[in-house]
């Protein structure tokens, strides 16, 4: 029965997407930014339930900015998760926003492309990125720069830090893990990594029986003087143990 409940979470979410468009396009310009966040986050979390994934937060999710949000980076639904627990811009590399009809949604919900093979596109994202921070924004990182497969963090790339550190903003770190609810072990389902295409791993987590995604705040962190790879280094050990108190 696998295959046919997913192919009614497909035609239920592929409907709660041309919802989404069409509230992107006739209803958000003329909403307050606490209104948007709290009409992405219903979506949002209508979404998960669409899909099967419950969402579990621990800790405190962040109620207003400035502040940057770093976490780990295991699939595309890491930024549904996030959402749900708590609306917030992201940062993400430029081919996302190619993605099949995902790339028009995070698009609308002001997602920040940047070109992470250009050294003076990271440059140009600093300044914006501290910008927005300076106005009081909520921005979200995946500093590992790619996706992993849960098992071990990637090295975190430290660039990007230097918006909090300009903005003097502080940040925030974030766990993410996704888990089998009926036995709290690793849930392979939405694992993006290597040759695996978009379409197979979403259809992967339509499949998937038990999906639990896990949020897990830290306490805000200032840099307190620490240059930017110093604090990225203490910022990945930070989520190393959200992550170890989880499992």
């Amino acid at each position: 029965m696998k295959a046919p409940r997913a192919l009614w979470r497909a035609l239920r979410g592929g409907l709660h997407v041309l919802r989404g468009l069409w509230t992107i396009r006739n209803t958000l310009p003329g909403l307050s930014q606490p209104q948007v966040e709290l009409l992405l986050r219903e979506w949002t979390r209508h979404m998960l339930n669409i899909l099967g994934v419950e969402l579990v937060v621990h800790g405190t999710p962040p109620a207003q900015g400035p502040l940057l949000q770093v976490a780990n980076h295991i699939s595309w639904l890491d930024i549904l998760v996030m959402n749900g627990a708590r609306p917030s811009r992201f940062v993400s590399k430029s081919d996302a926003q190619h993605w099949p009809v995902l790339g028009a949604l995070i698009s609308g919900a002001g997602t920040l492309y940047i070109e992470r093979s250009s050294r003076r596109d990271a440059m140009r994202m600093v300044h914006h990125m501290a910008e927005r921070l300076t106005l009081g924004d909520i921005l979200s990182v995946f500093p590992e720069g790619t996706t992993g497969d849960g098992s071990a963090l990637l090295p975190f790339h430290a660039n990007l830090l230097q918006a909090a550190i300009v903005a003097k903003a502080p940040v925030l770190p974030v766990a993410l893990r996704f888990v089998d609810r009926r036995t709290g072990q690793p849930h392979p389902a939405p694992v993006f990594v290597g040759e695996t295409t978009l379409i197979a791993s979403i259809w992967s987590v339509l499949m998937a029986d038990g999906l639990q995604a896990v949020v897990h705040y830290g306490d805000p962190q200032h840099d307190q003087g620490r240059e930017r790879r110093v604090w990225a280094e203490d910022l990945r050990a930070e989520i190393e143990r959200l992550l170890q108190q989880q499992a």
